[in-house]
């Protein structure tokens, strides 16, 4: 049975993943080292899901060897120390793996940072959020030694078969206020519901005011999590829906719920997260996100969520401001003829708020939006800034010409550069003439 658990597990990762683990697992067999799958993809392998991520433990307290070890593993990767909580980030063309050293940790105050110290194999599970996280398999003969083939010391297996989250003290949430974030992120994620307790537990720092005490940076990146989750096919709305019911999002913002016109729209956003309706550049998935989930709240608590959040500069100020931009999209889509009119509507709109507006679309719209994301907008017109002042257009007659002849070909008009140069000269004969020095204006 303990063999094929390991099997199996191996087996079920990805094949770089796995040649990189088997790798580190060989070499940590030639050091007497104890090694271990932790984590996530224990728990997803044992509900029969799909396993992307590789999270590693190192038994021995040698100090440095985590390093030590993926330098011997995996000489030719990027690897990446953090001493201060004696991790190793190890980067391969096509994968990635997490490898630790086993320790312990303690909370000096509610929602801080915790302060990392040596520790064992039961140590190190029981200082996770959630039982079902605190799963381990061993890879090597020194960590499977009088261990079975999957070591449980907080009863997670139980909870995997109940479809709970259940945190491992009563303290937890006041430790660490983001575990709500996280419970929320996961429960969407599996299916799972809060146990009684856990529920209990996070009334209790609720009522103490444990997520006052939370910097704005860690419930961003709790968050944007949360909408990289949904680019997976996970239902952000669901996960959004019960930080309201465990009355969450309140204690993040006073006034902060989900607006249910705005459930329907992340469901949208969140499959073109997933697949994306037109080829796009790197997306800021938190700014779309926010900008739906916000929309129809007033725009003071917007820019007081988005200041919460640690929220600053050009992407906040659009967040803010999307609701009227959206509405005057919509406005411009409705008297646009023509896919010329459609581009001057819409060409002013990032991938973040083109996704943003497309999921309060209606059909109609809808089509018109992808349709000039996906053909439109990636064209580009055949002549340039240098061809028009060539023929004396200057100032903001340029950029009005090249409006109009992007819009010509869009239309159908302008169909070579020959065509475009014609129009541009047209345009330029018909520029107003310039004023002579003292000359009475008219």
């Amino acid at each position: 049975m303990k063999g094929s658990v390991r099997a199996s597990l191996l087996e079920s990762l990805p094949a770089a993943t796995r040649a990189a683990v088997e790798a580190l697992a060989a070499a940590a067999a030639r050091r007497a080292f104890a090694v271990h799958m932790v984590g996530g993809p224990v728990r997803d392998h044992l509900l029969g899901r799909g396993v992307h991520d590789a999270d590693l433990i190192v038994e021995d307290r040698i100090p440095g060897a985590a390093l030590e070890l993926a330098r011997d593993a995996l000489a030719t990767a990027k690897i990446t120390a953090h001493g201060r909580f004696g991790t190793v980030r190890i980067e391969l063309a096509e994968t990635r793996i997490d490898l630790a050293t086993v320790r312990s940790e303690h909370y000096p105050h509610a929602g801080a940072l915790p302060i990392v110290a040596a520790g064992d194999l039961e140590a190190d599970l029981r200082r996770r959020d959630f039982s079902v996280n605190a799963l381990a398999v061993p890879l090597t003969p020194a960590a499977g030694r009088g261990r079975p083939a999957v070591v449980d010391v907080c009863g997670g297996q139980g909870d995997l078969e109940k479809k709970v989250l259940r945190i491992l003290h009563e303290r937890s949430f006041h430790d660490d206020p983001t575990r709500a974030l996280r419970a929320a992120r996961l429960a969407a994620r599996l299916g799972f519901s809060l146990s009684r307790g856990s529920r209990a537990a996070l009334r209790d720092a609720l009522r103490d005011g444990a997520f006052g005490r939370v910097s704005g940076d860690r419930l961003r990146r709790e968050l944007e999590k949360l909408f990289e989750d949904a680019s997976r096919g996970v239902d952000a709305a669901l996960a959004l829906r019960m930080l309201e019911e465990w009355h969450v999002l309140p204690a993040l913002e006073p006034g902060l719920r989900l607006p249910r016109t705005a459930i329907a729209p992340l469901r949208r956003l969140g499959r073109w997260l997933a697949a994306p309706p037109w080829p796009a550049a790197k997306l800021r998935r938190l700014g779309a996100a926010l900008a739906v989930w916000l929309a129809p709240l007033d725009a003071g608590l917007r820019l007081r969520t988005l200041e919460r959040l640690s929220l600053r500069g050009e992407l906040r100020d659009r967040i803010v401001a999307f609701p009227k931009l959206r509405d005057s999209a919509f406005r411009d889509l409705a008297r646009a003829r023509g896919r010329g009119a459609i581009d001057a509507a819409l060409g002013r709109l990032g991938d973040e708020e083109l996704l943003a507006v497309l999921a309060y679309a209606g059909p109609t719209p809808r089509r018109r939006i992808v349709r000039y994301a996906a053909e439109d907008r990636p064209r580009r017109i055949p002549v340039n800034g240098d061809d028009l002042l060539a023929l004396g257009l200057s100032g903001p007659l340029v950029g009005k010409a090249l409006a109009r002849v992007r819009a010509g070909m869009l239309d159908g008009v302008v169909r070579s550069r020959e065509d475009a140069l014609v129009l541009a000269h047209e345009l330029a004969r018909r520029k107003p003439p310039r004023l002579r020095k003292g000359a009475p204006s008219p």
